[in-house]
């Protein structure tokens, strides 16, 4: 019997997302024992589960070695994965915002200095305002950018907003909402479509009835 491989993001979204692969007749026990492996099988069911950093998840499913996975939104939009996304979970929800110092005033005569981890976001979605930009790529906490002048603003994602206010930020827009994808490998879809679509009918059977 072949195996439907399942890449899971590391973390606290992965763990409320198994819960829900769980109830929805995907289980996997072992995937709850207190250890440090990264693969865990259930034969019986024919599933396969493995831990990634949730940014690698849809490179897992995308070249093969996951036929379906969980990404957030940013992911697919940053990466443009060739993969297929087909259910939003509606988890993990954040959004994608612009932020900056509450006193910055934006000239729209001169060019807009923008701070991210998601140039390609970012730079959509300003394209789209037809707002000149310079983009700052940066890889660790983009918040200090705008305190220490580098840039005037950031794109980020925002959960809460709680660390953008203790360090005297402030959401000016949001570029887009943010939750978790069920995605899955063009040509496992193909393969072992039966399987995959049960899962997916499964899964949005459940987020209907958390939505009601």
């Amino acid at each position: 019997m072949k195996l439907l491989n399942i890449a899971l993001p590391k973390g606290r979204l992965g763990d409320k997302v198994y819960g829900m692969f769980a109830a929805a007749g995907f289980e996997c026990p072992d995937i709850l024992e207190e250890n440090r492996k990264l693969v865990f099988e259930n034969p019986a069911l024919g599933l396969r589960y493995f831990w990634v950093k949730p940014s690698d998840v849809a490179v897992y499913v995308e070249r093969g070695a996951a036929d379906v996975g969980v990404a957030g939104k940013d992911i697919l939009l940053e990466y443009t994965p060739d993969v297929y996304e087909l259910l939003d979970l509606k988890v993990g929800k954040c959004r994608m915002a612009v932020a900056s110092k509450h006193d910055f005033y934006d000239d729209q005569r001169r060019t807009l200095h923008v701070a991210t981890k998601f140039t390609k976001i970012a730079s959509d979605y300003y394209a789209s305002l037809g707002r000149d930009i310079d983009i700052i790529h940066l890889n660790g906490s983009v918040e200090i950018a705008p305190i220490l002048g580098l840039s005037d603003v950031i794109v980020d994602i925002v959960e809460t907003g709680r660390t953008l206010q203790e360090n005297h930020l402030e959401v000016r827009e949001t570029v887009v909402p943010i939750s978790a994808r069920l995605i899955a490998n063009k040509a496992s879809y193909e393969f072992k479509r039966e399987m995959i679509d049960r899962l997916r009918e499964g899964l949005a059977k459940l987020v209907e009835e958390a939505e009601a």
